[in-house]
C-alpha cells in the first residue's frame, strides 16, 4: 500500500514514516501542512493519506476540514486521522464525512506499526475504523439516552465492535457467538434505536453515530 502523512511536526512525520516502511508500507510523500499535501496530491494520489486532527493554523480541527475536502476531491482515497484527544466530536465529524475508507487512532499507540497497518488497510479496503481505546474511552463517558439505555450487555458489545468497524464475522469471533446471532443483536439495536429498515451499511454507521453522540 503507498501512503502519504500530513503533520506539522516533522519529528512526527519521520517517525511514523519509519515504522511504517518496517512493516512494508511505502510511504510516497509528507507534508507539514494542508496546502503542502493538497500540492503532492495534484501529481500524485495514494491510497491512503494520514493526518493530524490539529494543525495549523488554530490547532483545532483543522485536518478533519481537509479529510473532508480530500474525501470530496478523492473519493476512493483512505482518511486516517490521529489525535492526542478522544473527543466524541472528532468521531462524530469523521463518521459524518462518508460511512466508509475513514479511520480514527490514538497518536499514543502509532507507536504500535502493526495497529497503523491494519487501520490503515481496512480504511483502504471500504471500511470505517475508530482506535478500540476511543471506544472504550467514549462508551465509559456515555451520557443515558433514550434507546441506548435499552440495550442489553451483550448489545452493548456489539454495538462497541461496530464502532470500531468490525464486520459481523469478527464479531462473532470476538465474541465468540455464531454469525446469525451476532445479525440478531444488530437487528436488535437497529430496532431499539429506531432506524427503519434500509441498506444495512448505513444502519451501521447511523447506529455508531446514535452512540458517538452520547458519548461527551
Amino acid at each position: 500500500m503507498r501512503i502519504m502523512l500530513c503533520d506539522d511536526s516533522a519529528l512526527f512525520r519521520h517517525g511514523v514514516a519509519l515504522l511504517l516502511q518496517a512493516v512494508g508500507v511505502e510511504v510516497a510523500g509528507q507534508a507539514g501542512n494542508l496546502a503542502e499535501l493538497h500540492e503532492l496530491l495534484l501529481t500524485d494520489v495514494p491510497d491512503a493519506v494520514i493526518l493530524d486532527i490539529r494543525m495549523p493554523p488554530t490547532f483545532t480541527d483543522e485536518g478533519l476540514a481537509g479529510a473532508a475536502a480530500l474525501r470530496a476531491a478523492h473519493p476512493g482515497l483512505g482518511l486516517l486521522v490521529l489525535s492526542t484527544y478522544a473527543e466524541s466530536a472528532y468521531a462524530r465529524q469523521l463518521l459524518e464525512i462518508g460511512p466508509s475508507g475513514v479511520g480514527y487512532l490514538l497518536k499514543d499507540r502509532v507507536d504500535d506499526a502493526a495497529t497503523v497497518r491494519d487501520a490503515l488497510s481496512r480504511v483502504i479496503a471500504g471500511e470505517s475504523v475508530i482506535d478500540s481505546e476511543i471506544v472504550s474511552r467514549l462508551f465509559t463517558r456515555r451520557t443515558a439516552v433514550s434507546g441506548l439505555d435499552s440495550l442489553t450487555e451483550r448489545e452493548q458489545s456489539v454495538l462497541t465492535l461496530m464502532a470500531e468497524g468490525r464486520s459481523n464475522v469478527a464479531i462473532s469471533r470476538r465474541l465468540h457467538l455464531g454469525v446469525k446471532t451476532v445479525e440478531t443483536h444488530i437487528a436488535a439495536i437497529f430496532g431499539k434505536l429506531g432506524l427503519e429498515p434500509g441498506a444495512d451499511d448505513n444502519r451501521r454507521v447511523l447506529a455508531v453515530l446514535t452512540w458517538v453522540q452520547s458519548s461527551g
